[in-house]
Order: structure tokens, then C-alpha cells, then sequence
């Protein structure tokens, strides 16, 4: 490693971020950019803070977030580079491409964030607060257990044990009615989307989706072929009206338990009347419920799944809002009349892996380290939550109508149409802000446009976030003079 390098590429940054977050940044940059091979070994956290005239905590914050991320990994040589693909790729000459396929048309032109965990990320967990050591524990127990056949493809639905540990958990939390059996492990909720356009609905058939609502269902069931329609909101939710019915779908996806992007929580009135509607039209609903986990306004409302005994539900969980992204592990829990057309599928379908990650994942969630890690999170952003609650009162209270924070990681605001959102995020990106426009989020040409910002606050310490919230203001307000 070149020290020198390393020691002015942080000086070159200034102090405008803490210097925890900016050797961070520089490491994870010369790791992407291959100026630091594959398995080779970092020095120690002690020897490093010595040579950079740094705090140790500076360094064994940066080690632990690159861990995460899966930059690092630990070995009884210390701490090695882990094998990645380099983001920066060699110049080569233009030569003549294809045309985009039809398919991926709706992604052309949409903007792409920075891959970084600034103010106001949406979707990403309090990585800095993970119980690393924990977990790396449980992990490495794992491996040293570890058989020659766990080397090899695991089951096509995932480990028994994590599935058996997962319906435990869902059965408790979140009232779910299932058996362990209903549980498929996945790679992510996008996968989960993807496997349920295609083993649910045949291509050409109608699906709907909230508007504003999620891309990534509009990409999955897109991608299968499906006739992809956006159905407005209101303050409860999805809101089809009886002439929506007279076409229904064989699809329709929600977010009940916190709506994205808005925030709203689904009535039990309109989950109880979207079941009916379902039942009676033959249509099958798919419940994302990515970040039930942390509701604080009142008690967690059920799941629409566990609300009948019969109900037509797949429902979908993920582990990257709970624990960290980069583990790549979610789940789906299927109805049991699709049951066996599942597996049907599944047994000719060639078996996920990560099977020792799966198995550390059930040890975690049986011995109760999930459980505690949830309530630590619960706890932790409450106080963000309400802490940006009250800088947006003081700063933009006039002017931002806020929604959304009742539930999960995110709050959004709503702006008057005068503070173009597009314009102000670009803007934002150059001040360390991460800011998602909500008007990007309507899924249809002609569908609902709303003007605001999600903002993500699990990554904000309460002491940086009226520093963030004040900046957010100087965007919003220098926009009209823009």
C-alpha cells in the first residue's frame, strides 16, 4: 500500500467529512479501482493509525464498513482484499452497439445515484451499527463446521435451517400463517419479484402496481412480458376504483406496512378490501413487506398475508433493510395452492448457493442476536427519525410537507412545484446529499407526478442532522433563484 498516496488523497478532501469516513472512502476507492490487488493484506488497524497519524477507531471503523460491504475479508493474515471487479475499466475505442432492447427502454435515461452511504440514502441500514464482531463470530463458527457437501449447491428453496428459523420468525413478528416448507430463500427482493412474475402470471397478462411505487416491480414483471399498469394512491393506500375491477389483473403489487416512496400504512380496511377484490377476481397480490420491521407510531399492523387463513398472497421479506445489503439473501412465502407448481419449478431449476451464509444467518436469528439487533435498530431510528422531524419543522416547515414516518428507514416531503426536485438532487450530489425526486417515481408518462424528496435516516447520526437538514434548506431555497 502507498502510504504517502493514501495520507494526501485524505488531506486532498479537507475536513468536510469526519476522517473515519474519509480514509474510508479512499480505501474502498483504491479497492475498486484495483490499486489494491485481490488478497492482499491491509496493514493492521494499529500500524496503519500509526503510519497516517490517525485515531485506531478511524481505522477499525473504515476495516469494519468495507467488511460489510464485502471489500475485506479476515484471515489469519489480518485483514485482505477481497476479490471485486474494478469500476474503472481500460479506454477502448468506440465500436458500433446494439440497440437497447425494447425492454430496457424505461431505464435509458433514469438517473443513477453515487454508490455511497451519504445524508439521506434511501433503503440502506445503519451500517456503521451492525454488531460486526457478533456476526463475524456466528460466520466463522460456520465455516469451521463447514462439510465438504455444504461446498457444493444447496437446495433449490434454500437450508431447512433458515427456513425453519425464518417462518418462526415471521409467524411471531409479523403474523404470518405458514409452515417452513412455504418459505423460498432468494438472492434479494428483486429476485423475489423476478421469480414471481414468472411462475404467477403468463406473458401478455395484466399487472398492477402502486404509482408512485417501486421501479424494480415494474422492471421485474416488464421483463417477464407482463402489461404493467400503475394505479394511483390515496392516504390509505392503493386505490382502485370499480372501473380498475372491470379489467383485473392476475398480479397486483403493494407496500402496505410502509409505502414506497410516500410512506403511507396501508389501512386494515383497504387490505381487508384488496383481499376480497383479489378473491373474487382470481387476482394474486405480492406484499413486499421490506421494512415492517421498524413501524413506531402505534403497534405493527399484521400482514395482509396472516390476515385469512386462505389469503392469495405471496409475501416478500428481505434481510438487506435489517442487516446489511451486501449479505444478498431475502425470502418469499408462498400460498399453499401454488405450492407445488413451486417446486416443480424449483426441482429442475439449478440450486442458489451461500449455504454456510445461510446457515450463520438461521444460528443468528435462533439465538436471539436478530431479535436484539432489531429492537437496538428500532430504538436508534426513532431518534433520527425524530430528529429530522424537527429540523425540517424548524428549517422548512412552511414549505415541505412531510409523510411517511411512521414506519421503516425513510420519510418523504412533498415541495410546491416551484422547487423543481430533479434539478435541486442533481445539485445535491456535489454537497454529499443523496436525494431521490419523488417525481422520477411515477410509473407512467401520465400517471400522478409529486413533487419532494425520499429521505433515507438510518445512516444520519442525530448530532450531524440539522448540519444535513440546514444544507437540504439552502438547496431547496436557492432553487427559485436558479
Amino acid at each position: 500500500m502507498d502510504l504517502a498516496l493514501l495520507a494526501s488523497r485524505i488531506q486532498q478532501q479537507g475536513d468536510r467529512a469526519p476522517q473515519q469516513q474519509r480514509l474510508y472512502q479512499q480505501l474502498r476507492q483504491m479497492i475498486l479501482q484495483g490499486e489494491l490487488a485481490p488478497g492482499s493484506r491491509l496493514p493492521g488497524s494499529r500500524q496503519l493509525a500509526a503510519d497516517l497519524q490517525v485515531a485506531r477507531n478511524s481505522v477499525l471503523f473504515a476495516y469494519e464498513q468495507l467488511g460489510g460491504e464485502g471489500l475485506l475479508h479476515a484471515s489469519r493474515r489480518g485483514s485482505c482484499v477481497a476479490a471485486v471487479l474494478s469500476t474503472e475499466q481500460p479506454v477502448m475505442r468506440p465500436q458500433a452497439v446494439s440497440p437497447l432492447s425494447q425492454r430496457s427502454q424505461p431505464f435509458a435515461g433514469s438517473r443513477s445515484e453515487p454508490d455511497t452511504l451519504d445524508a439521506f440514502t434511501p433503503g440502506v441500514p445503519a451500517l456503521r451499527e451492525f454488531p460486526m464482531a457478533r456476526w463475524q463470530r456466528v460466520l466463522t463458527r460456520q465455516w469451521q463446521q463447514a462439510c465438504v457437501e455444504q461446498l457444493n449447491y444447496g437446495e433449490s428453496a434454500g437450508e431447512p435451517q433458515l427456513r425453519e428459523a425464518v417462518a418462526a420468525h415471521v409467524r411471531m413478528s409479523r403474523g404470518v400463517r405458514c409452515d417452513p416448507h412455504q418459505v423460498i430463500i432468494t438472492e434479494g427482493t428483486q429476485h423475489s419479484l423476478s421469480l414471481c412474475a414468472q411462475w404467477f402470471a403468463d406473458a401478455g397478462s395484466l399487472a398492477w402496481i402502486e404509482d408512485p411505487g417501486y421501479p424494480g416491480a415494474r422492471w421485474a414483471m416488464g421483463n417477464a412480458g407482463l402489461q404493467v399498469r400503475g394505479i394511483p394512491l390515496d392516504a390509505e393506500g392503493l386505490a382502485p376504483t370499480p372501473t380498475d375491477w372491470q379489467h383485473p389483473p392476475q398480479l397486483i403489487y403493494v407496500t402496505p406496512s410502509h409505502q414506497f416512496p410516500l410512506g403511507s400504512v396501508m389501512s386494515l380496511q383497504r387490505r381487508l378490501a384488496l383481499l376480497e377484490q383479489a378473491k373474487r377476481h382470481g387476482s394474486l397480490l405480492i406484499e413486499d413487506d421490506y421494512d415492517s420491521e421498524f413501524r413506531r407510531d402505534g403497534p405493527p399492523l399484521p400482514a395482509m398475508q396472516g390476515l385469512q387463513p386462505d389469503a392469495p398472497v405471496v409475501y416478500l421479506g428481505t434481510f438487506s433493510k435489517t442487516l446489511f445489503p451486501a449479505l444478498r439473501l431475502a425470502y418469499m412465502i408462498v400460498p399453499l395452492a401454488l405450492l407445488g407448481r413451486v417446486q416443480n419449478w424449483l426441482s429442475r431449476c439449478r440450486p442458489w448457493g451461500r449455504q454456510v451464509e445461510q446457515l450463520a444467518l438461521a444460528h443468528f436469528i435462533r439465538e436471539g442476536e436478530f431479535a436484539r439487533h432489531l429492537r437496538r435498530m428500532r430504538r436508534l431510528y426513532g431518534e433520527r427519525r425524530d430528529a429530522l422531524n424537527a429540523s425540517l419543522e424548524q428549517r422548512l416547515g412552511g414549505l415541505a410537507q412531510r409523510t411517511g414516518g411512521a414506519a421503516g428507514m425513510h420519510l418523504s416531503i412533498r415541495l410546491p412545484d416551484a422547487f423543481p426536485d430533479q434539478q435541486i438532487a442533481e445539485r445535491a450530489i456535489s454537497q454529499g446529499l443523496v436525494l431521490h425526486p419523488l417525481s422520477s417515481y411515477a410509473m407512467t408518462a401520465a400517471g400522478p407526478k409529486t413533487n419532494g424528496f425520499i429521505l433515507g435516516y438510518a445512516q444520519v447520526p442525530v448530532e450531524r442532522m440539522d448540519e444535513q437538514v440546514a444544507l437540504l434548506s439552502r438547496l431547496v431555497m436557492a432553487s427559485v433563484k436558479g
